[in-house]
């Protein structure tokens, strides 16, 4: 599977970013099957139980960057997922 990366970088005001992070928030307590709207398209992400996290504050160049980061790990291929449908199952016992 290939590695996925979303980027977007936009001007926006403060209620804008305050939005945005609440959006984010919001899908942080909302857990599996979050969804995040980002103008053209909607991301779901699976987000599990315990996160790791950074916040890093840099200042230089006459700029001040606040970065959030949240990590967790991907279930790999086959597991966290549901089982495909094997068709219909036969409840009936031999009798």
């Amino acid at each position: 599977m290939k590695d996925l990366k979303f980027e977007q970088k936009k001007s926006l005001s403060r209620l804008e970013a305050a939005d945005l992070l609440s959006a984010i928030a919001d899908a942080l307590r909302h857990g599996d099957g979050a969804k995040l709207d980002f103008g053209p398209g909607t991301v779901s992400l699976r987000i599990p139980e315990e996160l790791r996290s950074e916040i890093e504050i840099e200042l230089g160049d006459g700029q001040l960057e606040l970065e959030v980061e949240l990590k967790w790990p991907v279930p790999s291929a086959g597991t966290g997922s549901p089982r495909p449908a094997t068709g219909p199952q036969d409840e009936s016992s031999p009798g």
